[in-house]
């Protein structure tokens, strides 16, 4: 049987169409021709393709319709969550806004690169002018948040530039709304104000790209609750914890004293017995010991984030503990009479961090190796838990080498400290110390010190020399100096072996690392080369020395004669490739617009040496696209009519 087909109509037999079988597409029903267009592979482009085409496709198109709303749902899934069930809304609308918006936190971040790529950038310094434009076109604050994820999940080695930028505006916004949720729950009063809830939010602000709430670990410690209550169903099915209805939350008591004992025991004994909870005394300054979500992940953490842990779940079982903010060992104490009582030796004394081990007064003391007075036995606020649990991670902090992990836990403990106590002397001249030391922000530092100078004038000698380098920064920012461009073609780069993106290993310490910039010899401090004893190196200070991002985060300044191609390039993990590379190609970096107009040769060098090295590991095609990446321009050019 032959046919043929034709685009305006239905195949007859043998081909054959007649005119009273021949229908258009505009004649199919419009349920039909929706569920036509709501193809997934169709984009807004082919909508607005569609619609312009003939009046029928542009009324089924229409704006409160499904197709848009197709549309919506497929470019913004996440956003979905924000829209009543079958809300009806103008959904063209809806998503030109978005788009438009979209486009505009794209440029804001594009920019970003381009200001601060020779500073520390400081988000908070630059989004003021950039984002009072976002806001202006009316989008919510959610939909940027959307638009910044959507950056950071698309293709995982393209637009690194892009994503390292998105990543620290997203922090940014993610930290102003915790913030202003902190001040909010500080302004409660201290009977509404929980520990669990105050535990979240230090634990979100140091962790904004994480995805931590109330609600999923209140989720977590049910799921411990309901083991507790198995196993105390066994030893007593009468006990009235095992009565507590799931959504009574903490709001429940036990008041006979005996069976607080039972509850108490089997709390322990799931726990640190069965769930294996224990106090990290192997890594005791780790930060992730004081994150609540990190604390249940990794069933271990300090004596502050377990005593944290063990009231909330106590409570649960009604058993009401207080904190006990004793010098360097955080306890929790249990009230021994029905009627309450203020005398230190009514109360037994609990070690979460020692897998709950009960304490007399006494006992506490021999704990820590000295007598305190009676003060520091009693119970504390949520207010005054929050100041410890912040001001352990700022002695970790301070503890750090001095990498950007470490200045970011500093900078952000000190934000959550001086946000519950904003009048704390010593912590807003270490902030502006610390903003000072990084070279960012300058216009803060001075609010800071002016506030500092207000609080306590005996300060001006540290204020005021603090006040005269900030200005000479702010001044000298004002003259911008026009970046080094390092050619290797020029006579004094001659020994330059290796280029910026080449994928790197350390002959001597095994690490990986990637180039980002060279010197033609060691251009370090006397000092520094002595105590890196450069000198024993056969050619000592006088040899090319790279600057390199390393596989640990860190980053380093290594001798060439060190410093070898890996032989099966992988990609670095190193929070800052971003700041430099736009695209990891497999066998190296592509470097971004900024770090090409520093070092313009070296992309070809980096090419030619891939295309010599690594040969074996390219696919098929890999060799055109290399080329490809080295004739673009020439190519385009030729493109262009004459």
């Amino acid at each position: 049987m032959a046919s043929s087909v034709s685009a305006d109509g239905y195949l007859g037999l043998n081909g054959a169409i007649s005119e009273s079988q021949t229908k258009n597409l505009t004649d199919l029903p419009a349920e039909l021709l929706e569920h036509i267009l709501c193809f997934p592979l169709l984009s807004h482009d082919d909508i607005c393709n569609a619609s312009c085409t003939c009046k029928r496709l542009r009324d089924v198109c229409h704006g409160r319709g499904k197709v848009w709303g197709h549309q919506y749902r497929l470019r913004w899934p996440r956003l979905q969550k924000y829209y009543r069930h079958n809300e009806c809304c103008d959904w063209l609308r809806e998503y030109r806004t978005r788009h438009t918006v979209g486009l505009q936190i794209r440029l804001t971040v594009e920019s970003i690169s381009k200001r601060f790529f020779t500073e520390v950038p400081c988000v908070g310094q630059v989004l003021g002018d950039s984002f009072a434009e976002i806001q202006s076109l009316g989008a919510p604050e959610h939909f940027c948040e959307d638009e910044l994820l959507f950056i950071l999940n698309s293709d995982k080695w393209k637009s690194l530039t892009l994503k390292y930028y998105a990543k620290k505006i997203l922090y940014f916004l993610r930290q102003q709304n915790i913030l202003r949720s902190l001040k909010l729950f500080l302004e409660q009063s201290p009977v509404q104000q929980s520990a669990l809830e105050g535990a979240v939010l230090v634990d979100q602000y140091c962790n904004p790209l994480a995805e931590i709430t109330v609600a999923s670990i209140s989720d977590q410690l049910e799921e411990i609750t309901d083991k507790v209550q198995k196993m105390l169903r066994i030893k007593n099915p009468s006990h009235p914890s095992l009565r507590r209805a799931p959504d009574a939350g903490v709001c429940f008591h036990v008041d006979d004293l005996e069976l607080q004992r039972q509850a108490v025991g089997v709390l322990n004994c799931v726990l640190y017995e069965q769930l294996q909870y224990k106090g990290n005394e192997l890594d005791y300054y780790n930060p992730l010991n004081s994150y609540i979500h990190q604390v249940i992940q990794r069933h271990t953490g300090i004596p502050i984030s377990l005593s944290v842990l063990y009231m909330m779940l106590a409570r649960r079982l009604g058993v009401q503990l207080e904190p006990v903010n004793f010098p360097n060992h955080f306890l929790l104490r249990w009230c021994q009479k029905p009627n309450g009582s203020e005398d230190i030796y009514d109360f037994v004394y609990i070690d979460a961090f020692g897998k709950g081990k009960q304490l007399t007064a006494k006992e506490c003391e021999y704990l820590i190796g000295h007598q305190v007075t009676a003060d520091y036995y009693s119970a504390i606020s949520t207010t005054e838990v929050l100041l410890r649990m912040v001001g352990n991670l700022l002695n970790i902090g301070k503890r750090g080498e001095g990498n950007e992990k470490s200045y970011q836990l500093l900078r952000d403990s000190l934000d959550l400290y001086l946000t519950i106590n904003p009048d704390n002397v010593q912590y807003l001249l270490l902030q502006a110390r610390l903003y000072f030391h990084l070279g960012i922000w300058p216009e803060k530092v001075l609010d800071i010190l002016q506030h500092i100078q207000a609080l306590d004038p005996s300060q001006h000698g540290a204020v005021g020399y603090l006040v005269q380098h900030t200005l000479e920064h702010i001044q000298h920012k004002k003259q911008p100096v026009q970046p080094e461009v390092k050619r290797r073609s020029a006579a004094e780069h001659v020994d330059v072996r290796y280029a910026a993106g080449l994928v790197m290993k350390h002959k001597r310490s095994g690490y990986n690392c990637v180039i980002y910039g060279w010197d033609p010899k060691c251009t370090m401090s006397q000092e520094w080369i002595s105590t890196m004893r450069v000198n024993q190196l056969s050619s000592g200070a006088d040899q090319p020395f790279y600057n390199v991002l390393v596989q640990d985060g860190t980053c380093r300044y290594a001798a060439q004669e060190n410093l070898e191609p890996h032989e099966d390039p992988l990609e670095i993990g190193h929070p800052e490739v971003g700041r430099y590379f736009s695209e990891f190609s497999n066998t190296h970096y592509v470097a971004n617009e900024e770090l090409e107009t520093r070092y313009p040769e070296d992309m070809s060098e980096t090419l030619c040496t891939v295309r010599r090295l690594y040969h074996r590991l390219l696919p098929s095609s890999g060799g055109n696209q290399i080329q490809a990446q080295e004739t673009a321009e020439p190519a385009e050019q030729q493109a262009m009519p004459m």
